[in-house]
């Protein structure tokens, strides 16, 4: 597991400031902290049989994974191959030209706090990233805004769905 996690960690191209997952072993060892710790990365877990702690995450699960790698269980020999998919293809779509909705918290008539989801707070996850004030300075060393510009320009949001989608007919 650890090699998996530092490959995705190393994909991002922000510094990780936490880490938040659920109650599996594979998260919760010696060896994750240890690189969380180097990280200077805060760690914290969800409660026991609290679906709702991740919810972003079991949403992110049933609407966009499953969708692409459906529910059954992927084989070791398969893994390195849509370890590429998900780095080359999938990742790259989903950060830079695929939508999705960010919350606004509404206070009701009664005070009670809501989240709405307006038109304009539907963006990709490179879109709200620079929609943060002062954005680059939470970039990585020799991760520059202009590197992350060029690679969302590289595609259209339809072209990159389409080599998205070529990549994964081609490994199945």
């Amino acid at each position: 597991m650890l090699p998996v996690l530092e490959a995705i960690l190393h994909q991002y191209p922000f510094r990780i400031l936490g880490f938040h997952s659920d109650n599996g072993s594979e998260f919760i060892n010696q060896r994750v902290a240890g690189m969380l710790n180097k990280l200077l990365a805060e760690f914290t877990k969800s409660r026991a049989n609290r679906s709702t702690d991740n919810a972003l995450i079991e949403g992110k699960n049933g609407a966009v994974v499953r969708k692409h790698v459906g529910y059954g269980f992927i084989a070791s020999q398969h893994a390195d191959e849509l370890q590429r998919f998900f780095t080359t293809q999938f990742n790259p779509y989903l950060n830079f030209h695929r939508p999705c909705g960010f919350a606004v918290l509404v206070k009701s008539a009664k005070g009670r706090l809501r989240r709405s989801y307006p038109a304009e707070g539907y963006m990709t996850a490179f879109e709200k990233l620079r929609s943060l004030p002062d954005w680059q300075s939470y970039l990585k060393p020799g991760i520059t805004g202009k590197m992350l510009q060029e690679r969302a320009g590289r595609h259209s949001d339809t072209e990159a769905a389409r080599l998205m989608q070529k990549a994964k007919l081609d490994i199945l």
